[in-house]
């Protein structure tokens, strides 16, 4: 019998609540925030498995970030919080996932128990496929070596992809994207994503400072943790179903009022209300740092030139990836 895509893809955040339609199947297994290519490379030596098979795949993970629950004070930014990363498993062909609360008592489970009680008991597992670097159970006891004596030892299958590198030889980590985001290095954090780093957030009410200025912008706030760069963006911005281009500021308006950090956007040739809005933006590039002017005149003038810089930019993408083509489609 062959495999064939579910025709809704199931999601669960409970090992009670997973759907005896997953049972059985090949299960890729970490935490992928960001589900860069080199999560990527996971999912799909798992797809490939069930290519040809009546097995379902699908993707186990944890929320919150592991780092996050054991170090609260500092938490872990999330390239894609748990909405966006169950988006991202979703255009990455899966059959569904499986997103299993991550909290001091479920990291303190022996891996013996994590084996038996979840693998094999509840999810009934075929094959399961991990990255090289995946531990599980108390005192990370679980390594890729156990797992694979564990799935010799229990009947299921085991296969541990080897890290992903880039085109320098390096390693593709989550660390390594936020760090290019913090400083400025959108191409190089998109192109170890294999995509256009994005994120959602709700059109709030500000000044209106700069409808003044002849430049009204939806103003975006961003979690505390942000490491992004503040400064000036080209972006693209998902309304409803419609793409639009922009210029956006990411900073504290040292011009005005150095407040709080906004990342405000404005969009090119739009004219509408978008207050209470929920925006998808996909950031593309970074244009320079945040300056503070001698007077609003001046400040207007950059911006002119802001947008021109960013409209060139936005005109010169290169043609996007298959996960870009999927995103587009996605709602925020």
């Amino acid at each position: 019998m062959s495999r064939t895509s579910s025709p809704e893809f199931k999601i669960a955040e409970s090992l009670e609540a997973f759907p005896s339609a997953l049972k059985g199947g090949i299960v890729a297994i970490g935490n992928f925030d960001g589900v860069h290519r080199g999560h990527r490379a996971v999912l799909d030596a798992a797809l490939g498995l069930g290519h040809g098979t009546h097995h379902p795949v699908f993707a186990m993970s944890f929320e919150p970030h592991p780092r996050t629950v054991f170090n609260p004070s500092k938490p872990v930014f999330r390239l894609t919080p748990a909405v966006q990363k169950t988006d991202m498993l979703r255009v990455c062909g899966l059959d569904g996932a499986l997103i299993l609360p991550f909290t001091k008592e479920f990291a303190a489970m022996e891996a013996n128990a994590f084996v038996q009680d979840i693998l094999i008991d509840t999810l009934e597992i075929s094959h399961a496929v991990t990255g090289y670097d995946f531990h599980f159970g108390r005192a990370r006891q679980g390594t890729p070596d156990y797992l694979r004596t564990a799935g010799a030892t229990h009947g299921f299958g085991v296969t541990i992809v080897h890290r992903e590198e880039d085109e320098s030889a390096e390693v593709i980590s989550s660390s390594r994207i936020r760090e290019n985001l913090g400083t400025g290095d959108i191409a190089e954090a998109n192109a170890l994503l294999g995509y256009r780093w994005f994120f959602d957030a709700e059109v709030q009410h500000g000044d209106k400072r700069g409808r003044d200025l002849g430049y009204p912008t939806a103003n975006l706030r961003m979690p505390e943790d942000c490491p992004l760069l503040q400064g000036i963006y080209a972006v693209k911005v998902k309304l409803g179903e419609t793409w639009h281009d922009g210029v956006a500021s990411y900073g504290r308006r040292p011009t005005f009022d150095n407040g709080a950090a906004l990342f405000e956007v404005f969009l090119f040739d739009f004219d509408g209300d978008l207050y209470g809005k929920s925006l998808r933006v996909h950031v593309v590039s970074y244009l320079r740092g945040e300056e503070k002017f001698d007077s609003p005149e001046a400040l207007v003038a950059q911006m002119d030139r802001d947008s021109e810089e960013a409209r060139a930019a936005l005109a010169s993408l290169q043609p996007l990836s298959e996960i870009d083509l999927k995103l587009l489609d996605l709602a925020p």
